[in-house]
């Protein structure tokens, strides 16, 4: 299949990537010039582990190429993917004007029949436009058909998740778009992991719901933390019991400082604008929210409590990246946290794997730490902010060592309380 991945963003270029593993044709489009230069060059523009290697490979095997023009990668295409951001608009709705102006160029350049797959996150009838101003746009009546096909695409997990998904959600208005969809995605599809064919309106609403319910969990979570530190009982514990019940599952059941990322604040928020729009009321989503802009906050009172006064005094933050395995910022607790920090003058100095760079760009006056160890070394207290593995496993009697005080307040639960007061800390962590 020649495949055309308009956007490559984190989506578009995962995406394409994972196709042409698949053994399809596929050529990126961008009209970031830059970016398309340094993909050329193997240069992937985020971290996602894995998506290099993949990239170099079937680059190699002339699979997978990349340009700024969406005329010949159009014609050249039987299948064209729509990939590029809606990031959030006013009143919080989905911002569709780039997904838009794709379909408007498609309508233009289009030479012979296609298959036009919106794979963007949009709200519910989305699709049902982008076909008319594709049908407006055409100097000459050709036949296309339109189908939805959702990403569910976890940073840090991106290569494993498109290639070892837990379902392909796929819309389709008719047998020939069906039959084309399965042809793509039938060498990932297993019994217990199965092609979902739907109707496309469903298929642009599950998206969305599958994100809040999500963001729902982690919130509800978060609510019940409060109640475990008022009377002793421990979240751990409690989630433990929660997930053994099949019904709930205990996946998301964790408590900690809030979701962040380029998906579940921005689905969240523009579900619940489609929903008022419909003049339907959004209370769960905007609690789903307000829990969580709250739970961001949670960690500097906790440390307040151990350390009343933080003007002119240091404190080490592991991790930046609003969760492991990846380098985006985007909607962090970590930012959050460190300008609320600063706001009460404290200093900070701080390390994360991947992501400082990008946090260079946005957390002014921090200082950047060439590890973990130096991080601590010379600090007031400790602030935990994302889970990554080297944190888990690291010598924690060097940094009581390193320490002035054995402060750590631990925003993603990943010591046990018991062991932390065996070896002298003073530990708070979230709900226990």
């Amino acid at each position: 299949m020649k495949i055309a991945m308009i956007g490559a963003g984190y989506v578009g270029l995962v995406s394409g990537t994972c196709l042409s593993e698949l053994g399809n044709n596929v050529v990126c489009v961008d009209i970031d010039e830059e970016k398309i230069n340094k993909l050329k060059k193997g240069i992937v523009p985020f971290y996602e582990p894995g998506l290099k290697d993949l990239m170099e490979r079937n680059a190699k095997e002339k699979r997978l190429s990349f340009t700024t023009s969406i005329k010949e990668a159009l014609q050249e295409s039987n299948v064209v993917f729509i990939a590029v951001g809606t990031p959030t608009g006013k009143n919080h709705s989905a911002d569709i004007e780039a997904v838009k102006s794709v379909a408007a160029n498609i309508g233009k350049f289009m030479n012979g029949y296609k298959l036009i797959v919106i794979k963007s996150t949009v709200p519910v009838g989305t699709t049902e436009k982008l076909k008319k101003i594709i049908a407006s746009k055409q100097s000459k009546k050709i036949d296309f058909d339109i189908a939805s096909n959702p990403e569910f695409l976890r940073e840090g997990e991106a290569v494993n998740d498109f290639l070892i998904p837990d379902r392909i959600v796929i819309g389709v208005e008719n047998e020939k778009a069906k039959k084309a969809m399965e042809g793509i995605y039938k060498g990932i599809a297993r019994t217990n992991k199965p092609i979902m064919v739907t109707d496309i309106k469903s298929s642009e609403l599950i998206k969305y719901a599958s994100n809040a319910m999500l963001a729902a969990r982690i919130s509800f979570m978060n609510e019940i933390s409060a109640l475990c530190e008022k009377t002793g009982a421990d979240i751990k514990e409690v989630a433990k019991g929660m997930g053994l019940d099949s019904r709930i599952g205990s996946r998301f059941l964790q408590a900690g400082i809030g979701y962040g990322g380029s998906c579940f604040p921005k689905d969240v928020k523009a579900l619940a604008e489609t929903m008022k729009e419909n003049d339907c009321k959004a209370r769960m989503l905007e609690a789903i929210e307000a829990v969580n802009q709250d739970q961001k906050k949670s960690l500097v009172p906790k440390l307040q409590k151990l350390l009343p006064e933080l003007n002119g005094k240091t404190i080490g933050v592991w991790g930046l990246a609003f969760k492991p395995k990846t380098d985006d910022l985007r909607e962090a607790p970590s930012i959050v946290i460190i300008e609320e920090l600063q706001k009460l003058g404290a200093k900070i100095k701080a390390f994360d794997p991947e992501a400082m760079e990008n946090a260079r760009k946005i957390l002014k006056n921090v200082v950047y730490c060439k590890d973990a160890f130096e991080t601590v070394k010379g600090s007031d207290a400790l602030l935990i902010v994302t889970e990554w593995n080297e944190f888990r496993d690291i010598d924690l009697k060097e940094v009581k060592k390193l320490l002035k005080q054995p402060i750590i307040v631990d925003g993603r639960n990943i010591y046990e309380p018991t062991e932390m007061k065996a070896l002298g800390f003073t530990y708070v962590a979230i709900g226990r």
